[in-house]
């Protein structure tokens, strides 16, 4: 072990925050620039994703609603890869590269399993078209709620300048996540909409489920060890699920069981956005 990865495990070990790109190791620095564009990719695929809902929304209130979600994307999207700027990452060549890919989606009815189809690093489920408005709001629902979850471990993680930025964007993520449920009720309550909601749930709630990765994945170890992570994807995995059957059982819906072939999972766990 160099006296760089020493001193750096030493830090990490008593709880030091890491600030300055010269107090890392390699793999540090890989590990980190890997996760946090994992993040900033799908902070701006989902963005783009939400735009056409400005003018779909079903009311005013709800496209200025709508708006503040996506501009509140696209500020992640900026202060992530500004994080990686900081690390000497191209960012400008990398979203001119990836960025007209960043608005595909595939079809609706298309199954691509925990797969990437495309060169950039955005959570999976960002591949998936939103065609109605219970897709938004139970995306809302679902993804953004999986995404918190997620980024609970980036609040008291090695790395300061994601940690500190990170509150800014947990703290709107709630505020899309307190969306979703205020339209899961009302439209989980609705009999007229009732049979959609029920059927939209089980859809995204099973593609989220996805994203969290394999339980006791040699990578999600390395993130343990270095501090990007602190918890086992399969345990990240569980408090989301123990949260959405909580408020399942109070909005009525059923939670559909899921069965994964754990290898068919990717092995590390995708930061959302």
């Amino acid at each position: 072990m160099s006296d760089l990865a020493r001193e750096m495990t030493a830090k990490i070990e008593r709880g030091v925050r890491l600030e300055s790109p010269q107090e890392v190791t390699p793999e540090y620095r890989d590990s980190l620039v890997h996760l946090m564009t994992m993040q900033a990719d799908s902070e701006l695929a989902g963005g783009y994703g939400y735009v056409p809902w400005i003018a779909k929304a079903p009311t005013v209130e709800e496209k200025h609603v709508v708006a503040q979600i996506v501009k509140d994307e696209l500020r992640h999207a900026a202060v992530m890869y500004g994080l990686l700027g900081d690390l000497g990452f191209d960012v400008a060549r990398h979203v001119q590269h990836h960025d007209e890919t960043f608005t595909m989606r595939i079809q609706a009815d298309a199954d691509i399993g925990t797969r990437r189809i495309t060169s950039d690093k955005r959570v999976n489920i960002f591949y998936y078209p939103i065609d109605t408005w219970a897709d938004f709001v139970f995306f809302n629902f679902c993804m953004d709620r999986g995404a918190g979850h997620q980024l609970e471990d980036v609040r008291g993680c090695s790395w300061g300048p994601w940690a500190r930025a990170i509150e800014g964007i947990f703290k709107e993520e709630k505020f899309h996540i307190r969306h979703g449920e205020h339209w899961v009720e009302r439209l989980a309550g609705d009999p007229a909409t009732r049979a959609e909601a029920q059927r939209t749930f089980e859809k995204w709630y099973v593609r989220t489920l996805k994203i969290f990765g394999r339980p006791g994945s040699p990578k999600n170890r390395v993130y343990r060890a270095l501090r990007l992570k602190l918890r086992d994807n399969d345990e990240v995995r569980r408090a989301f699920q123990a949260e959405v059957q909580g408020l399942c059982k109070r909005f009525g819906l059923e939670v559909p069981e899921w069965r994964p072939t754990w290898s068919e999972l990717p092995e590390e766990a995708q930061i959302p956005g």
